[in-house]
């Protein structure tokens, strides 16, 4: 009776420690799931950012002009002249 008893406890004990392996291992996965979308996300934001600071980049590198600043001026903030007319089509 004693060997069943002892027989018991060991197939108990095995299946615990494999329940909370199966546990911690899948929350171990999840955890990382998690991670690698927030990863993916963060990745494309720094694409999307990198983006912005070559095309403003780009832009302040042309606005150093006297010739492109007028003009960008002229059609981003419809400024004139005085005594200027400007005639918009859109």
């Amino acid at each position: 009776m004693a060997f069943r008893i002892g027989r018991r406890f060991w197939i108990v004990t095995t299946a615990i420690i494999l329940v909370f392996t199966v546990l911690l291992v899948g929350r171990n996965l999840l955890h990382t799931v998690r991670i690698r979308r927030q990863i993916a996300v963060l990745e494309r934001e720094k694409a999307l950012y990198e983006e912005r600071i070559a095309r403003d980049s780009a832009l302040l590198e042309r606005l150093r002009y006297d010739d492109y600043l007028e003009e960008y001026a002229r059609e981003r903030y419809r400024m004139q002249r005085r005594g200027e007319h400007v005639y918009l089509l859109e």
